[in-house]
């Protein structure tokens, strides 16, 4: 055990500390080439290489991501809770606060105050209040070089290593602040950067996370106390540390203010006499955060959009940095309307917790701009919640099957050909390929798709009423004309990625006899699809999916990420004739007036201006999926099970998300002005004239041959 120290030995500590303070200030004071002394050295060697680190020191903020209004926060991210805010956006009272408590002459001396730091041994040394010495300058350094990110561990560390060589470069490195900067800078800057304990960095950190509100709307009993918080914030915070610590060092900041003249004894008192009365506000981080949680998916899908940006960095790591550490504000392309329309009607289709999903997907055609990625399951990482992107997949959600809303890339295939919209074939039920297949769906050892409904399917189609009444057999017989591997590019052109690793090899290796692919046997996303259709609906422009309006950097600037990136990949004249056929699905009429029923009717009805769309049933009705589009939003839902895709969902229902989804592109347009989809060419709608029914044949006596087959051996005869 160390022995007392007796007052002699006292005496002489002070009277060393006061010669080190005058030494320390005289050291400051002079020209490095007079310096002596390893340490001294060492400080100006490493003076010579920060000052940019402390004229424009880089503190970590955290990034806030808001819907496409710009005002809807949806959540933050960061390691380090901290928003800088310029001084006149602080309240006069805190600034007066922390003065008083931390530095009472710090607008009287250069940097470095050699009578406050033997002030501050004297009281150590007898027992008085513990006090630090350093100035809000010198704090100012510490706390920059201990946080400067583009320095190492190791020299952060030693930023508050207790050494005489620190303290005199400290004390060299406040002076020159001093020299470069105004007061009232240096108190900006120090308000930005200290820490407040919880988790709180920064004054605009500090007043929502303790009382909720603006730094500029502070009274003075809360800045006294946030004050008094950074000589040992963890300790004295009133919501993780010890409270009534906390309001005796808010006395004790109250007091030094009066003696500094901010304020008088009586308003001292009244503040000192009042409740600590808290509002613990705990700041969103990341996309588990989100407000509200069904926004997850679309913030998860925005995190991983922003880790593929080299604007951000150059390695994965660094750009996970520049979202948590950057400080940026990020204007989403979410639109909070679309968006809750989008999750309600989800839910009114599955419950939360149903095994069976309905993920959901809308986009601005001519833009690529999301507005809306929604399911009925929550997002999240708790009982019943999740994290699979299954909107957009990836991470290993390959998709599902959307049926016949494929047939739309067969169709384009086929104009694109030279083919017309007028191009007509007589559908039998069913149609033998060429393409090997045993089993049910089978005929004679060779796949045989057959229509859905014979009765409404079945006859003469052209490429309108085929689209409408999705006759399975028409599609899968122009895919054969025009080549299915032209189909599959044809799709893969307007966005639709292969996930799955048996798709993406068919694609690859065989896609010329991919004979099903018309029937939309490939897994894709909601995304994906809804994209590809928006690509129709802007007359031929790809636009790549983009979840950003705006990335802002903290000092203002626009950073180059999130703008269109479009290109055109159809003509004009195929992607209207496209949409033509496509009115016949929805209940509308073409511009030619070539359709005859659709299997999607009261779309019109909901959407109530011009409207294209498809419907798809994979096989027995494993999922169900409808997309629609206007010019201004395409929208598209499959029901599926994520996690079984043998749980068939039904085709009951179908009508549930047909209607969930026009009633989303309603949402989406409402108070938009009405616009018309234009009409393709003559020339693409090429010769309407359908042929004559049959006149009845007599009778003759044999086995009679079903009228489809008979249709089909005379075309092939």
């Amino acid at each position: 055990m160390p022995r007392p120290r007796t007052p002699l030995s006292r005496l002489l500590t002070v009277l060393l500390a006061g010669v080190l303070a005058g030494l320390a200030l005289a050291v400051a004071a002079l020209p490095g080439n007079l310096l002596a002394g390893y340490a001294a050295k060492a400080a100006l060697g490493a003076y010579r290489d920060l000052p940019a680190a402390l004229a424009t020191p880089t503190t970590a903020q955290r990034s806030y991501v808001y819907a496409n209004d710009g005002r809807t926060l949806l959540t933050t991210f960061y390691d380090v809770n901290r928003t800088d805010v310029p001084l006149a956006e602080i309240a006069p009272v805190m600034r007066q606060a922390i003065v008083a408590a931390e530095d009472r002459r710090f607008y009287s001396h250069g940097g470095a105050d050699p009578r406050g730091i033997v002030r501050a041994l004297v009281a150590n040394l007898t027992g008085g209040d513990t006090q630090g010495g350093s100035t809000l300058t010198m704090q100012y350094v510490r706390n920059v070089l201990k946080s400067d990110p583009h320095r190492s561990a190791q020299q952060r560390q030693a930023a508050t290593d207790q050494t005489v060589g620190r303290k005199l470069q400290e004390i060299r490195y406040a002076n020159a602040l001093e020299r470069e900067l105004s007061k009232d800078e240096i108190l900006n800057r120090y308000l930005n950067i200290a820490y407040f304990g919880s988790g709180a960095y920064g004054i605009a950190a500090a007043s929502q996370r303790y009382f909720g509100k603006t730094p500029a709307d502070l009274t003075l009993g809360e800045a006294a106390l946030l004050a008094g918080l950074v000589q040992s914030p963890d300790a004295y915070s009133p919501i993780d540390g010890d409270a009534t610590a906390a309001l005796a060092r808010r006395g004790y900041v109250l007091n030094a203010m009066v003696g500094t003249g901010a304020i008088t004894q009586a308003q001292a008192d009244r503040a000192d006499a009042e409740k600590l009365v808290l509002h613990p506000t705990a700041q969103p981080n990341g996309c588990v955060a989100t407000r509200p949680a069904d926004d997850g998916f679309f913030c998860d899908y925005l995190r991983r959009w922003w880790l593929a940006q080299p604007a951000f960095g150059a390695t994965g790591q660094e750009r996970e940095q520049a979202l948590r550490r950057g400080g940026y504000t990020v204007v989403t392309s979410l639109d909070p309307r679309v968006q809750a329309t989008a999750v309600r009607e989800a839910r009114e289709v599955y419950a939360a917790d149903d095994k069976r999903a309905l993920p959901i997907a809308a986009v601005e055609p001519g833009t690529g701009r999301i507005l809306a990625m929604a399911v009925n399951r929550p997002y999240g990482v708790g009982p019943g919640q999740t994290v699979n992107p299954l909107v957009s997949g990836g991470g290993g959600i390959d998709g599902y099957q959307a049926g016949s809303t494929f047939k739309l890339f067969t169709m384009l295939a086929a104009l694109e050909s030279g083919r017309t919209l007028s191009t007509g074939f007589d559908a039998p039920s069913r149609l033998p390929t060429r393409y090997p297949a045993e089993g049910e769906g089978s005929c004679d050892g060779k796949w045989c798709p057959a229509n859905a409904n014979p009765e409404r399917m079945d006859g003469y189609r052209m490429m309108w009423d085929a689209f409408g009444r999705s006759v399975n057999t028409y599609f899968v017989w122009l895919a054969e004309q025009v080549g299915e591997d032209r189909v599959v590019e044809m799709a893969q052109r307007l966005g639709i990625t292969f996930r799955a690793d048996s798709d993406a090899a068919f694609a690859a290796h065989d896609a010329a006899n991919w004979g099903a692919f018309t029937l939309g046997v490939a897994a894709t996303t909601p995304l994906d699809l809804a994209n590809a259709y928006a690509t129709v609906a802007a007359e031929g422009m790809y636009c790549t999916p983009t979840p950003v309006v705006s990335v802002t950097a903290p000092d203002g600037r626009k950073v180059s990420v999130g703008q269109p990136s479009c290109k055109r990949v159809l003509s004009q004249d195929v992607a209207r004739a496209a949409t033509d056929a496509a009115r016949c699905p929805v209940g509308q009429q073409s511009a030619y007036g070539q359709c005859n029923g659709g299997t999607a009717g009261g779309v019109d009805g909901i959407v109530g201006r011009p409207v294209a769309g498809k419907t798809g049933s994979s096989e027995q009705n494993a999922t169900e999926t409808f997309v629609g589009f206007t010019p201004q939003v395409a929208v598209a839902g499959i029901a599926a099970n994520p996690d079984n895709p043998s749980d068939a969902v039904g085709a009951a229902v179908q009508s549930q998300v047909i209607a969930a989804v026009a009633r989303i592109i309603r949402t989406a347009v409402d108070g938009q002005p009405v616009r018309d989809f234009t009409a393709p060419s003559r020339e693409l709608a090429g010769d309407m004239r359908r042929p004559e029914p049959p006149a009845p044949s007599p009778s003759v006596t044999g086995p009679a041959i079903p009228p489809d087959l008979l249709r089909w051996l005379n075309r092939r005869g």
